[in-house]
């Protein structure tokens, strides 16, 4: 019998001499907490699981990580745009810590604290985040995918409470599928990378674990999301002949497409033949459509760095740099823009330490300047990019 107030949150599935005891944690409930602490130090178990990747653990176990961050790496490496949607993610799962007085993991956090104390091994079975996020935009549709950033940012300008409904939610599910629930109900191609391969990661992850060990666990504790114990008590029961060309496979990106890579060039092509019709017809009208390329696409790059609340600097920069990045699809205005901001009001120590806290409130983007520079990237990119289409239609225009 199991002290869990909520029964139906465990599962016990046996595989080969294995019994795996599955606990269900409610994200938004302090007594999930409880119960992971009793269930650790009533039961002889022989390890334990979490749904928790290397990166979640290591962000969960110091909170200081962020402090090591490396902002212009992180620019030049192209990565700008997963870092904001974690810190997006983190954003609402700090406003329901704040909520409910209980700190984002407490549970995740609880089983490692209780393996350490019993010396268990900790099993981090769940998918880097990061991979979860680019199969989930790469599985999406391209006309989709504003959709899906607008249903994930929009958790930073909502309501300061979480309301009754969107908590029965969450006592119920996961909490990646909570912060895009306006999308994922009706949505397989965000349900299936969101929840059902996840479920069959971590089984995988878990069959892999206890196959790989010296002498196989008789119990394993796996601590995972209400949401997720149907499907990985399902995926555990049918079995996993070769858990690891599963795992792989699941870890896999898929190839983008390649069109998408194409349509820059064929722009830049656009436009520069524009200047050279323009030029060959009169030198007025081709100097007339540079100067409206120039104060189109940089104009509307500089006024994005401007609402993201850039330095100066920043926003000359970007009105300077946005015509000449838009000709070279290598290298993005956002990049150009964040890099000059970076320089310009370089962020200090208290800006990593409290950058998940500042990020929480939608108004602490432009107060912290960690998330500034961020915004600045995002916000120059998108300016940049309206930039250049208008400007290219207001070239075309002129021409015909």
């Amino acid at each position: 019998m199991h002290p869990a107030e909520d029964t139906h949150l465990i599962r016990e599935v046996t595989v080969g001499d294995t019994t795996i005891v599955l606990l269900g944690t409610a994200h938004v409930s302090a007594q999930s907490v409880v119960d992971v602490r009793r269930e650790i130090d009533r039961e002889d178990y022989d390890a334990v699981a979490v749904e928790l990747c290397e990166s979640r653990y290591q962000s969960l176990i110091d909170p200081a990580a962020l402090e090591k961050l490396d902002l212009f790496q992180v620019l030049r490496s192209g990565r700008a745009g997963m870092v904001i949607a974690s810190l997006a993610l983190g954003a609402y799962q700090q406003r329901l810590a704040d909520q409910f007085d209980i700190r984002p993991g407490a549970e995740l956090e609880a089983a490692a604290r209780g393996a350490r104390r019993h010396r268990l091994p900790l099993l981090l079975i769940d998918r880097d985040i990061g991979t979860t996020l680019k199969r989930i935009y790469r599985g999406v549709p391209w006309w989709q995918r504003p959709s899906l950033f607008m249903g994930l940012f929009g958790s930073l300008f909502s309501r300061d409470e979480v309301s009754a409904a969107d908590i029965e939610k969450l006592k119920q599910g996961d909490m990646l599928e909570a912060t895009f629930s306006e999308f994922a109900a009706g949505s397989s191609t965000l349900f299936e990378p969101l929840i059902a391969e996840r479920d069959r990661y971590m089984a995988a992850r878990l069959l892999e674990s206890i196959e790989e060990a010296e002498t196989p666990p008789h119990r394993v504790l796996a601590v995972v999301g209400a949401g997720h114990l149907a499907g990985l008590e399902a995926a555990l029961s049918e079995g996993i002949a070769e858990p690891t060309p599963v795992r792989q496979a699941l870890e896999t990106i898929p190839a983008p497409a390649r069109w998408p890579k194409v349509i820059p060039w064929v722009v830049v092509a656009v436009i520069l033949a524009g200047f050279g019709i323009g030029f060959s017809r009169s030198s007025d009208l081709g100097w007339q459509l540079v100067t409206d390329w120039v104060l189109i696409n940089g104009g509307l790059c500089a006024l994005g760095a401007a609402l993201a609340r850039g330095h100066p600097f920043t926003v000359i920069g970007s009105f300077l740099a946005a015509p000449l990045t838009s000709l070279n699809p290598t290298i993005g205005a956002g990049f150009v823009a964040a890099a000059i901001e970076l320089f310009s009001r370089r962020p200090r120590v208290e800006d990593f330490r409290g950058l998940r806290e500042a990020v929480a409130d939608w108004r602490g983007w432009w107060r912290n300047r960690v998330a500034r520079t961020l915004l600045v990237f995002l916000f120059a990119t998108i300016g940049s990019a309206v930039g250049t289409y208008l400007a290219g239609f207001r070239i075309i225009e002129q021409l015909v």
